[in-house]
C-alpha cells in the first residue's frame, strides 16, 4: 500500500510539472502520449486504493473565492499544551507508560473531516472554540488526499505548514527586502487563511496529521502508533514521531535537536504523547491543558549586549511604540540588532536606560526580545509629541497597562493605506515599496505626502541604513521610482483613492475624458453620469475629492512629479463579433459592468442568458453546477474565467483557453 501511495504522488507531480511546463512556459517536457499514459496509470490507482490528493490531475478542483471566511464551532474546545523545558521531567511524565514522541509543527493547526470517503469540511483551530472554515482551500495542499478508502466518518487534526524551501523560493521571487514574510509560519498563516484558494494553491501548503480523533469502527488496539500507521494507510502524511520510554526518552530528545538542524519541515519544539489510548483517557484535563500530553520547548539562545537607543515608531493605530536598538549580536544563527519593547509598562519594568547591558533572545528562535536588563539605569525619556506629525503624544493606561498614543486623528502614521494603494500594481506599481517600508519611512519623517515617494533618493544614507535595506535594495528602489514616473491618466486618478473609483472604473473616466488629465479633473458631476458604470454616489465623490483644496492641491503635487501618457486610445475590436454572458462574482473587477465596458470597448457584446449566439461565458467558478454553466456545456460554449479574459484584454488577442476552460 505504501509503494502505490508513493507511486500516487509521484505520477501526480510528474504530471502537474507537465502542465506547468506547457501552460506557463510553453515548453514540453514529455509527449501528449506520455502524458496520457501516465494520467490513465494514476487513475488505475487512484480507483485502486481509493486515495486521491488534493492536487490530483484526474481531480480539477475549482478554486473559491469568498469575501471572508465563515466561522464555526469546534465540537469540544481544542486545548493548549502544557509546556517543559526540561529534558529528566519529560522521563518522569512518562513513568511506566511507553509514549509517541514528534515534532511540534510550527504553522497552524487544522481539523479535517471526511464523510463518505470525501474530504467534507476543514477547520482551522482558531481560538479553540470557533475556527475558520477552510475547506476549499485544504483541498488545494499538496499531500491532502480529497478522497481515502475509508467511507465512514473520520475527524483527524494536524499541522498545515510551508517547508523552508518552499518558503526560501517565495521570498526570492520578492524583490523588496521589507515585503519578505518573516518566517514560515507567518506566511503559511496568511496562504492558508486566503479568501481565495487559487492563492493557497500557489504556496506548497502541506498538511501533517499529529492526533485521530474519530473513526468509528475501527480497532486500533488501544494503540496511538496504530492510529498513525492507519492515518498513513489512508494516503495521510503523519508527523515523524518516535517510540520512547523513560529509559531513552533524552537521547530521544537529543536525537531531534541534532535533526532539527537538517529539517525542511519547520518545528518549535517537542510533543510527548501516552502511546495508551485508554490510559490517556482516564487522565481527563485540566482547565487549560490535556494531561495526556506535553510539549517541550527547546531553551532560548540567549546573548549579552549594550543598549544604544530607543525609537518611537508611530503606527497606524496612533499607538507610538518603543523599539530597543543595540549592538549586534549572533542569535539563532542570525544577527540582531533591533528588538520590539511593546509599550510604555515593559520599558518601565525592565528600567531601560541608554549604555545598560541587556541580554536579548529570540522568542521561539524567532522573534528578537529582551530577556533581561543588567544594569536598569531607567534613563529613557518618553517622548511628549508624535516623532510623525510633531502633534501632542499621551500616555494612556487601559488595565493598567500604559502606552503612548498620537491624538492627532490625521497624523500621517494613520494615513498608511493610502499610501499602500499609491504604489499597489494598478496604480503606480512602484516595485521595492511594500507597506513596512512606508510605514519605516513615514516613521523616520522622511516622507509627509503621496509626491515624497518619487524624492526617496535624497534620504539614501538614511534609508540604506534601516533593517534589510541595503545598497542594491535602495538601487532597485531607485530604478522603480524612476520607471513609474512613466504613467497614464488611468493609473494616476487610481492611485489618489478617491472613493468608489476602482482601476475598472478609472479607465472608464479618462476614457470618457479623451485621457486629458485637465479635462478629467474638470468633470461635472453629471458628466460623470452620462459615464456607462458610474452611479450619483460616486460621482458625487468624485468631484467633491477634486473641490477640496487640500486634496487638489495633494494630486497637483503627484502631477507635478510623473510624466503622463495622455495619447487618446484607439478602440481595439478583436472581440468584434462574439456575445460574452458574465456570471458568478468577479474578483478583479468592481462589478459586472465594468467588465462588460471593457468587453464593449474590444469591440464586444454581453448578454444577459446562454444561448447558441454565446462565444464564452465568464464564470469564476468552473465546475459551477448553475444554469448557465449547464446550458453553456449543452451547447458546447466555453466557461472561462475572469483572469483568462482578462489576459486577452491586456495581449488585445484571444489566446489558447485550455488552462482557463472548464472540462480542459
Amino acid at each position: 500500500m505504501e509503494d502505490k501511495k508513493s507511486l500516487i504522488r509521484e505520477k501526480t507531480e510528474l504530471l502537474n510539472r507537465a502542465a506547468r511546463a506547457y501552460y506557463q512556459d510553453a515548453e514540453e517536457i514529455m509527449s501528449n502520449f506520455e502524458y496520457d499514459r501516465l494520467y490513465d496509470e494514476l487513475e488505475a490507482l487512484e480507483k485502486e486504493t481509493g486515495i486521491v490528493m488534493g492536487n490530483s490531475p484526474t481531480r480539477r478542483v475549482g478554486y473559491e473565492i469568498l469575501s471572508e471566511l465563515p466561522k464555526e464551532a469546534h465540537p469540544s474546545r481544542m486545548l493548549s499544551l502544557d509546556k517543559t523545558k526540561d529534558r529528566e521531567s519529560l522521563a518522569a511524565w512518562l513513568g511506566e507508560q511507553k509514549g509517541l514522541l514528534s515534532w511540534k509543527l510550527d504553522g497552524l493547526t487544522i481539523v479535517l473531516t471526511y464523510e463518505g470517503g470525501r474530504l467534507a469540511k476543514a477547520l482551522t483551530r482558531g481560538n479553540g472554540d470557533v475556527g475558520e472554515v477552510i475547506t476549499a482551500n485544504a483541498r488545494t495542499f499538496v499531500n491532502v488526499p480529497v478522497e481515502i478508502p475509508y467511507k465512514q466518518r473520520l475527524v483527524l487534526r494536524g499541522e498545515a505548514v510551508i517547508k523552508y524551501s518552499d518558503f526560501e523560493k517565495i521570498n526570492q521571487s520578492i524583490p523588496d527586502a521589507e515585503a519578505k514574510y518573516k518566517n514560515p509560519r507567518n506566511l503559511c498563516s496568511g496562504s492558508v487563511r486566503q479568501l481565495n484558494s487559487r492563492i493557497t494553491a500557489e504556496r506548497n501548503v502541506n498538511f501533517f496529521a499529529f492526533s485521530l480523533v474519530e473513526a468509528e469502527e475501527v480497532d486500533f488496539s488501544d494503540s496511538r502508533v496504530r492510529q498513525m500507521e492507519w492515518l498513513r494507510e489512508q494516503g495521510f502524511d503523519v508527523v515523524e514521531y518516535k517510540i520512547v520510554t523513560a529509559g531513552n526518552v533524552v537521547e530521544t530528545v537529543d536525537w531531534f535537536e541534532q535533526a532539527v538542524e537538517k529539517s525542511d519541515v519547520p518545528s518549535d519544539g517537542l510533543v510527548l504523547t501516552f502511546d495508551d489510548i485508554a490510559y490517556s483517557r482516564s487522565l481527563g484535563t485540566t482547565s487549560k491543558f490535556p494531561r495526556d500530553s506535553i510539549a517541550f520547548k527547546w531553551r532560548d539562545q540567549t546573548a549579552e549586549t549594550v543598549l544604544e537607543e530607543i525609537e518611537w515608531s508611530a503606527s497606524r493605530t496612533g499607538l507610538i511604540n518603543p523599539v530597543a536598538v543595540f549592538q549586534p549580536v549572533e542569535l539563532e544563527g542570525t544577527t540582531v540588532s533591533r528588538a520590539s519593547v511593546h509599550n510604555i509598562s515593559v520599558m518601565r519594568e525592565l528600567k531601560l536606560g541608554i549604555g545598560d547591558r541587556i541580554t536579548v533572545y529570540k522568542a521561539n528562535m524567532i522573534i528578537p526580545q529582551i530577556a533581561e536588563n543588567l544594569t536598569r539605569s531607567d534613563n529613557v525619556k518618553v517622548p511628549e509629541v508624535c516623532p510623525v506629525c510633531g502633534c501632542a503624544a499621551e500616555i494612556r493606561s487601559d488595565n493598567g497597562v500604559e502606552t503612548l498614543v498620537c491624538v492627532n486623528p490625521a497624523c500621517l502614521a494613520k494615513q498608511i493605506k493610502s499610501f499602500n494603494l499609491f504604489v499597489s500594481r494598478d496604480a503606480m506599481n512602484i516595485d521595492g515599496l511594500s507597506e513596512a517600508t512606508i510605514e519605516k519611512l513615514i516613521a523616520k519623517g522622511l516622507i509627509k505626502e503621496l509626491a515624497d515617494l518619487f524624492a526617496v533618493e535624497k534620504y539614501r544614507e538614511e534609508i540604506t541604513q534601516m533593517e534589510g535595506f541595503g545598497e542594491k535594495s535602495f538601487e532597485n528602489l531607485k530604478a522603480s521610482i524612476e520607471k513609474a514616473k512613466d504613467t497614464t491618466p488611468e493609473r494616476l486618478l487610481y492611485s489618489l483613492g478617491i472613493p468608489g473609483i476602482g482601476s475598472a472604473n478609472a479607465k472608464l473616466i479618462s476614457r470618457a475624458a479623451g485621457r486629458s488629465w485637465q479635462r478629467i479633473t474638470a468633470l461635472t458631476k453629471e458628466e460623470l453620469m452620462e459615464i456607462d458604470g458610474i452611479g450619483e454616489v460616486l460621482a458625487e465623490a468624485f468631484v467633491q475629492f477634486f473641490a477640496d483644496p487640500q486634496k487638489r492641491r495633494m494630486a497637483d503635487d503627484v502631477r507635478a512629479m510623473v510624466r503622463l501618457d495622455e495619447t487618446e486610445e484607439k478602440q481595439a475590436a478583436f472581440f468584434s463579433g462574439i456575445t460574452f454572458v458574465i456570471t458568478g462574482s468577479l474578483a478583479h473587477f468592481e462589478n459586472r459592468n465594468a467588465l462588460k465596458a471593457e468587453i464593449e470597448r474590444a469591440g464586444g457584446r454581453v448578454s444577459g442568458s446562454v444561448s447558441a449566439k454565446t462565444g464564452y461565458l465568464v464564470n469564476n467558478d468552473l465546475t459551477s453546477g448553475s444554469g448557465k454553466n449547464k446550458k453553456a456545456r449543452e451547447l458546447g460554449i466555453p466557461v472561462i474565467n475572469e483572469e483568462t479574459i482578462m489576459q486577452w484584454l491586456e495581449k488585445g488577442e484571444i489566446t489558447d483557453v485550455k488552462s482557463g476552460q472548464a472540462g480542459q
